[in-house]
């Protein structure tokens, strides 16, 4: 076996390593409102969520193809390899230090960070201005949108229910989130998968087992098992941040947060191929459904540690890929 295909083969097993920490590390973005306002029970809930992924995952390319060539340039032979493996281990092991912590951190954005880290460390073309259009400035606006849209939406429902009675209409709404919480898990499946999708091609393309940016089939349905896998084992830490810790929710304000969430999800992913973190747009979205309620309704405290988890996580993902970088470029020869 060549030394190429060796670490073809071990980037693609890592590829979907880090596919299935994304699944259970944010399960929670897809049913943590649903399970806390029971809706669904956790099981269903999980359940549902998988086979959402599973479809979400077939249902585009465009985020696929922007991480697969927009962040790094000049993959190829072996220190293609390399960076993307020292990429790989960097966003896993940030993915499972946040999943223990209950952050719920992007795992897209450690994804990014680690190929950014390892890119720097390779003395590689980053394409700063790919990602300042297609990471940093949507990073920056999704969650701000979601805050917004969901505080609007949640204002109208609030209005055109004003005089209906609480049970019914909780009832109501806990039907309503059936739909909304498989919407979010598509969107889900539709964005998160894709980056692995991604990776992989990198890794045939620089071992020269694949010409061209296109998703083969077998790796759709590899990422989309893996991040299915993943997501039915569940990140229950993470589940109780979003779900209980963040604000009380009711049935009304989770369906507003997901049904908020999901369409920015497929908006960035159709519109712009832009990869956004379905962490921050559901976080965001449950924040601004919350403040309807009132100010001091959002815990501010379980705020201020996502918040910096989130400015943390590309830097801290990049810091571990450009050290392993160093470690594995230093052992294998290239």
């Amino acid at each position: 076996m060549s030394l190429e295909l060796a670490l073809c083969l071990i980037v693609v097993v890592l590829a979907l390593g880090f596919d299935f920490t994304n699944g259970f590390h944010d399960a929670a973005n897809a049913i943590a409102t649903s399970v806390t306002t029971r809706a669904l029970s956790p099981r269903v809930a999980l359940l549902m969520a998988a086979v959402c992924n599973l479809i979400g995952a077939m249902l585009g390319v465009g985020v696929a193809e922007t991480i697969g060539s927009g962040i790094v340039g000049g993959l190829t032979g072996l220190h293609g390899l390399l960076i993307v493996l020292s990429a790989l281990v960097g966003a896993i092991l940030w993915n499972v230090f946040t999943w223990w912590k209950g952050l719920p951190t992007s795992s897209s954005h450690a994804l990014i960070g680690g190929l950014m880290g390892a890119g720097v460390a390779s003395l590689s073309q980053v394409k700063w201005s790919v990602i300042l259009e297609k990471v940093a400035i949507p990073m920056v606006v999704s969650p701000v949108v979601g805050f917004i849209l969901a505080y609007l939406v949640m204002a109208a429902i609030l209005w055109i229910f004003r005089h209906r009675r609480p049970g019914p209409t909780n009832r109501g709404f806990r039907i309503a989130q059936t739909i909304s919480a498989a919407a979010m898990a598509l969107g889900h499946g539709l964005q998160d998968a894709q980056k692995t999708m991604g990776v992989i091609v990198i890794a045939l393309v620089a071992g020269g087992f694949h010409i061209g940016m296109g998703i083969p089939l077998w790796v759709k349905l590899a990422a989309a098992g893996a991040i299915s896998l993943g997501t039915y084992f569940g990140g229950w830490r993470i589940i109780r941040t979003l779900g209980g810790k963040l604000i009380e929710l009711d049935p009304a304000r989770g369906f507003a947060a997901e049904a908020v969430a999901s369409s920015v999800l497929y908006t960035t992913a159709f519109a712009f191929s832009a990869p956004i973190s379905t962490t921050q747009s559901i976080t965001a979205a449950i924040m601004g459904a919350g403040a309807t309620k009132r100010r001091s309704a959002v815990r501010y405290g379980v705020v201020r540690r996502i918040v910096g988890a989130w400015v943390l996580t590309i830097p801290g993902a990049g810091i571990v890929a450009c050290l392993m970088y160093f470690i594995v470029s230093a052992v294998v020869p290239h």
